[in-house]
């Protein structure tokens, strides 16, 4: 295939600080190259939604040009916005209101659900989208897959705060989420003292530990992580000690929404999403909670999830989402699809669409993580990345 002359752009999935550096980097480099560029709204819902024949539909379609996205990358969130749509897997509650319920009936698959797989490739023809550029996470880019397994060209571009997506060892929002998660657990150092507590932040992280381990580095406070299940009365033990032995009389254990301890018990709640996951049980206040219990000193759960991906990027997140879109324009303008800008051994990469079923990457907690002490490791960083991980695949 040739350059293509039209694409869309999307971003599913939790937004996080730098997708709109993406979408404004995008459209510059395609209008450099002559390509029109399409914004796609409210991420793989944008194509299962938008009425059929329809191109210039508001709600779902938004031409994009150097004017409209000029000041876009000022700001956090998505210009775009974005949704947990999964065409393969919807609910019937969830489907477009344009699909009566006989037309409906077709697509319904055993388990209940609707697979609108069809529905997208027809859409993204009516619509002359020759290429696409997903921006998301596991779940976002594992539809991504199955397009490209259709035959639709596309490149992806990885994000989440999590840092869980296999083949890159950096995701876009990582770093944001880090220096935010800084800036609030320092803040709350003064209440915590004042009141003599121990703190728990609760931080994402439901199968990677990525963003607790290195909120955890840069506060030298401690953490859990789901790869690593603990001793919990250790843990109690060791931030007892933290407690008495600080001139302020607190202590602090930074927990992944994932992380439980040796024989806990704690249920995931609600219905599945359309990608299978339900919500862990806050793993917070049963931490907190047991830590009062076991210590007998008054331990609070603090939230550090949403606050984390709110916002606007920090640098090194504009950096890498500013050069990420540029990475993928050239995949496209060479026509190799299929593919996924990355940053493997510390540079700039492109590799292969994460494989359907392809698990998300874990903490080396061999090589990251000190499993007694509850902490980050400091020793052995030779021959590792600045401020990155290794893949571990």
């Amino acid at each position: 295939m040739t350059t293509p002359k039209r694409i869309g752009v999307l971003t599913g999935g939790g937004d996080v600080p730098g997708l709109n550096s993406v979408i404004k980097s995008v459209t510059y480099r395609a209008t450099e190259l002559g390509i029109e560029v399409i914004g796609i709204r409210r991420g793989w819902e944008g194509l299962t939604h938008v009425e059929p024949g329809d191109d210039l539909d508001p709600d779902y379609l938004r031409p994009l040009d150097r004017r409209n996205t000029r000041t876009i990358d000022r700001t956090g969130g998505t210009v775009l916005h974005t949704s947990r749509t999964n065409p393969a897997r919807m609910k019937q509650e969830s489907l477009p209101p344009w699909l009566t319920v006989d037309q409906a009936e077709r697509f319904r698959t055993e388990d209940g659900r609707y697979d609108l797989t069809s529905v997208v490739l027809e859409h993204l023809d009516q619509l002359g989208i020759d290429a696409l550029v997903p921006i998301g996470g596991d779940d976002t880019l594992s539809f991504a897959r199955v397009l490209v397994d259709q035959g639709v060209p596309l490149v992806a571009i990885p994000k989440t705060m999590d840092n869980d997506v296999p083949g890159t060892e950096y995701c876009i929002g990582f770093s944001s989420a880090i220096t935010r998660a800084k800036e609030l657990i320092d803040r709350q150092r003064t209440t915590l003292g004042s009141h003599e507590r121990i703190g728990v932040f609760r931080i994402f992280g439901r199968d990677a530990g990525f963003s607790a381990l290195f909120a955890a580095y840069v506060t030298s406070a401690r953490c859990v992580i789901p790869e690593a299940p603990y001793d919990l009365d250790a843990l109690a033990g060791l931030l007892a000690d933290d407690h008495r032995l600080s001139p302020s009389r607190y202590a602090i254990v930074i927990a992944a929404e994932g992380a439980v301890w040796t024989g806990a018990n704690l249920d995931e709640v609600g219905e599945a999403d359309a990608f299978g996951h339900r919500h862990k049980a806050n793993i917070g206040e049963a931490l907190a909670a047991e830590l009062s219990r076991r210590t007998g000193i008054e331990s609070l759960a603090i939230e550090l999830t949403y606050d984390l991906r709110s916002g606007q990027p920090d640098a090194l997140d504009q950096i890498v989402a500013t050069t990420f879109a540029n990475v993928a324009m050239d995949l496209l303008a060479d026509g190799k699809f299929g593919r996924m800008a990355a940053i493997r051994d510390g540079k700039y990469a492109e590799t292969s669409l994460p494989a359907a079923g392809a698990t998300s990457r874990r903490v080396d907690v061999q090589g990251m993580y000190n499993v007694e002490r509850f902490r980050p490791r400091y020793d052995g960083r030779i021959g590792r990345p600045l401020l990155l991980v290794g893949l571990g695949d």
